[in-house]
Parts: structure tokens; sequence; C-alpha cells
């Protein structure tokens, strides 16, 4: 699987900004796909993360409730749609998917990196104050 980002870009606090996610190769294989954030020099963050043929998701608790994820299976994207942006937000946004071997460890490993075999490259996302 290969997964590209797009939708990044600079913003100021309180804007909106939706982050699209295609996944390419064997999408068959997904069982679920996830947004994490880096900032030089601290710990790579969840975000969110949305299984890919249920209906399960879950968020970081710093994005809860003003962040989105969702997914449209047929186009193999998935959206990270960002209201109420703060500067704090500002990172490199990067996609992952885990695959149906992961899938055991998911429901409780879903905020750690580790359950996630594949990542995109990262799209920047600035909130200027």
């Amino acid at each position: 699987v290969q997964l590209v980002e797009s939708g990044g870009g600079l913003v100021q606090a309180g804007d909106s900004l939706t982050l699209s996610c295609v996944a390419s190769g064997r999408t068959s294989d997904v069982y679920a796909m996830a947004w994490f954030r880096q900032v030089p020099g601290k710990e790579r963050e969840f975000v969110a993360t949305i299984t890919w043929s249920d209906e399960y998701s879950y968020y970081g608790d710093t994005v809860k409730g003003r962040f989105t994820i969702s997914r449209d299976n047929a186009r193999n994207t998935v959206y990270l749609q960002m209201n109420s942006l703060k500067p704090e937000d500002t990172a490199v946004y990067r996609c992952a998917s885990a695959n149906m071997y992961s899938a055991r460890f998911w429901f409780d490993e879903y905020e750690s990196r580790r359950v996630y075999g594949t990542w995109g490259q990262g799209t920047q996302v600035t909130v200027s104050s």
C-alpha cells in the first residue's frame, strides 16, 4: 500500500482545513487508517483513526471535538476535517495504515504508531496566530 497526503497549507487561527490521504496498491489489505502529526523535537502525536470497513473512529484528546476523520472507500481516500485550528496544531501531518494482521492489536493500541506499517510522506499544516 502507498499513501499520499495533500491539503496542507498556511491558515490563520480559527480557520478550517481538510487533509486528504489517497491509498493505492493492495488496499484490500487495509484494516484501518490514521492521522498522526509531528513537530521537530517532539514525539509523533496520534490525531485520529478510522477503520476501513466498519464505523469505528477515535481521536486524540487535543483534537477531540474539532477534528473529524472520514473515509471514502470508493476513492480509497481518508479525510481529516480540521476546524477551529490553533497555532499549536502546526505540524507535519502524516497518514498511516494498519493491515489486517494488525487488526488484532488495533483496538488496544490504535494510538501507537507501532500498529501502522505504512506511512505517507506528510503534509505541512501551519496555523498563524
